[in-house]
């Protein structure tokens, strides 16, 4: 983990929306880690395309949630991912 990790920033969840108020994040290499704390039943949209939406939080503060879309061959490839999965 710290081969992966060197030269790279640790943003957790719960401070990215800061930090993305804050600093230039186009300009940095970071990284986040979540977990998996709530998943939508996958969706379609009008044009019958699927996706999913997860809630991910760092588990440090609980309030603090990040919604991530999942759309295309990313969600074909995850959706099935479960629920508390890092």
């Amino acid at each position: 983990m710290d081969r992966k990790m060197a030269n790279r920033k640790l943003i957790r969840l719960s401070q990215l929306k800061n930090k993305l108020a804050t600093e230039n994040l186009e300009e940095i290499d970071w990284v986040t880690f979540g977990v998996i704390v709530k998943k939508v039943t996958p969706q379609s949209v009008n044009n019958g395309r699927t996706f999913s939406i997860w809630r991910l939080n760092d588990l440090r503060d609980l309030n603090e949630c990040v919604s991530l879309f999942l759309f295309g061959e990313v969600h074909k490839e995850h959706w099935k991912t479960d629920q508390g999965t890092v």
